[in-house]
Parts: C-alpha cells; sequence; structure tokens
C-alpha cells in the first residue's frame, strides 16, 4: 500500500472494505493520498445524520429541544502519535462531559 511506511502506524485508507482497484500503469492515488471519502466530509455526514436523528427524536419528546446548533461548526484533528498521547486525549474525552456544569457557555 502506498504509505505504508509511515512513522504513526496510520492506515491511509478510510473505508478499508473497498475492493483494491483494478492494475493501472498509473498508480490511481499520488503517493501519501488516502483512498476514500476526505475526513471533513466523513465529518460532515456524521455531523447530518447525528442531528437529523437528534431532531427526529426532539420531534417525539424523547430528547430536549436544542437552540441553534448541536454540534460546533468545525472540529480538530490531530494525529495521535503515541501511547502516553493516547492515553491523555482518551483521559480527556471521558473526563470533559463532567465540566461542562461548570463551562461558560452552559447557559443553564
Amino acid at each position: 500500500m502506498a504509505g505504508a511506511d509511515i512513522a504513526v502506524g496510520a492506515d491511509l485508507c478510510v473505508c478499508p472494505e473497498l475492493p483494491e482497484p483494478a492494475e493501472h500503469t498509473e498508480p490511481a492515488e499520488p503517493e501519501g493520498r488516502h483512498a476514500g471519502l476526505p475526513l471533513q466530509q466523513i465529518i460532515q455526514w456524521f455531523k447530518t445524520m447525528t442531528t437529523n436523528e437528534y431532531i427526529k427524536m426532539a420531534k417525539q419528546n424523547i430528547l430536549p429541544p436544542f437552540d441553534k446548533r448541536i454540534w460546533q461548526r468545525n472540529y480538530h484533528e490531530h494525529i495521535i502519535r503515541n501511547e502516553d498521547e493516547y492515553y491523555r486525549i482518551a483521559e480527556y474525552i471521558k473526563n470533559n462531559p463532567m465540566l461542562w456544569e461548570n463551562d461558560r457557555y452552559n447557559r443553564r
């Protein structure tokens, strides 16, 4: 696979279940490019689908209605480069919701 020698160990193929392209005289993608959708399109799809589901459930009074947006406008992508960084980020993700009660953006 093109780019397989990258040190971070990331698989550059977004969707590994896709069939391999037929052999060509020229590579289908320049070395270092991934196969499949760009990350921003995947994130956009995810936000759209989850927002639509939330709206549906809010209309059924399963979830509370929301004001303006569910998701923040952008996202921050980051390649996790080692085990220590992975654990630090995992702890942040796990513990961050508990900080919402005191967050300055929380309107409650």
